[in-house]
């Protein structure tokens, strides 16, 4: 298909519009957002609920496709409206300009991450409205703020409310990540987010002097410890050729922070590590290894959890899953090589699973550099058309599951 005729595809249009709409951090301004997914659900004429689960700024949108048996558990098609900010000089195409390249490449920030996803589903919603298919469940097209910064003000709150509550939600669609080869990423499940502070108190004084139990031999010890766990990880990571980085232990030293002048031995220390925690360990235990590690540096260090998730367990795929089945069913039909997987980061998902409801994370995008947080993030025109296929196939099996 030539350029021209990419950019006169309606569906295209709606993609490129929704890219347009510059809903990026710091201080995301969602109202064109919210207006332009207002427009989508009358044009498929359906109704559409706009609520607030803390403050008015952070808007929910909420479209409904009622089942032909309402009284079943719904479907929730679940995508962030937030995309990560931009460094627009490094970008050859302006970053919200959802431009679209002679090879078709469309490039805007969110169009892997994830606004690809959210306007999917509108063109196989409208796709199969058109055919005559109604669902057996419900199905609501769920767009959330925030989750580029944690979902505290979206996802993580909406789980929680009486509204979420009643629309019985049984299964969730989110997002996943692009595939380089021509396999599909699926997954099922996410490790889990610690931000660790560590506040180390020690020995003060001058710099010309050996003082023991000092703030800096603390905070060698501690680091050292932390970055021996660091590499058993990366050599798991290495001599496994079936696992990869989401089945493994992620620990990075993101912040250092102390000391008042070159020649004083500083009070206090801190640093703060990044820490993902792999599905099969026993988080208890693995903090209180964190915490003997301290001790054994010489006590007076303080655990500072600027974010502790707790351990979600994974969505379940295998028979005792019926959406599962519906899911990997109709991938196999359709031909698409699936490796399943665990989320590298972190989505909302894990307060939909926390909740008891099963999720699967999975974007239709292989064949295409990952460039999700990236500069040129693009998607090609022809890879977002088949996912829009893909979504028809998955929709209709699961919501009939």
């Amino acid at each position: 298909m030539s350029q021209g005729k990419w950019e006169n595809n309606e569906e295209i249009k709606i993609f490129r519009e929704y890219l347009r709409i510059p809903t990026v951090h710091p201080n995301v301004d969602y109202t064109g957002c919210v207006e332009f997914l207002k427009r989508q659900a009358a044009s498929l004429e359906l109704p559409v609920e706009v609520i607030c689960p803390v403050v008015e700024t952070k808007p929910v949108v909420v479209i409904k496709w009622l089942g032909k048996q309402p009284e079943l558990p719904s479907i929730i098609l679940n995508s962030h409206t937030d995309v990560v900010p931009v460094f627009a000089d490094k970008w050859t195409h302006p970053p919200f300009g959802a431009d679209i390249d002679a090879e078709g490449r469309i490039f805007a920030r969110g169009a892997q991450d994830m606004k690809c996803v959210g306007t999917q589903y509108l063109g196989a919603v409208r796709a199969l409205k058109a055919s005559g298919f109604q669902p057996k469940r419900t199905v609501y097209l769920t767009y959330v703020p925030d989750e580029e910064i944690g979902g505290h003000l979206g996802m993580r709150d909406l789980v929680q409310m009486d509204y979420f509550k009643k629309l019985n939600v049984g299964f969730s669609f989110d997002e996943g990540i692009a595939s380089e080869d021509n396999t599909y990423a699926l997954y099922y499940a996410e490790r889990t987010l610690w931000h660790l502070r560590f506040k180390i108190s020690g020995t003060a004084g001058h710099g010309s002097l050996l003082l023991t139990n000092t703030a800096g031999e603390k905070l060698n010890y501690l680091v050292n410890k932390m970055m021996e766990f660091r590499a058993s990880q990366v050599k798991r990571l290495e001599q496994d050729p079936n696992i990869d980085i989401g089945n493994v232990t992620t620990v990075n030293l993101t912040q250092a922070h102390g000391g008042v002048q070159s020649n004083v031995v500083p009070p206090i220390l801190e640093v703060t590590f990044d820490i993902r925690i792999a599905i099969d360990v026993d988080v208890a235990a693995f903090e209180q290894q964190i915490r003997n590690w301290c001790a054994e540096a010489g006590g007076g260090i303080e655990l500072d959890f600027e974010m502790k998730n707790p351990y979600v367990p994974p969505t379940k795929i295998d028979a005792s899953n019926p959406y599962w089945l519906a899911f990997k069913q109709t991938l196999d039909e359709l031909g698409l090589k699936v490796r399943t997987c665990v989320f590298p980061g972190a989505t909302d998902s894990r307060y939909v699973r926390e909740v008891g409801i099963p999720a699967l994370g999975f974007s239709p995008i292989n064949n295409t550099p990952i460039l999700l947080h990236d500069h040129d993030e693009f998607l090609r025109a022809d890879t977002y058309l088949h996912g829009i296929e893909v979504y028809k196939k998955l929709i209709s099996a699961v919501a009939n599951a």
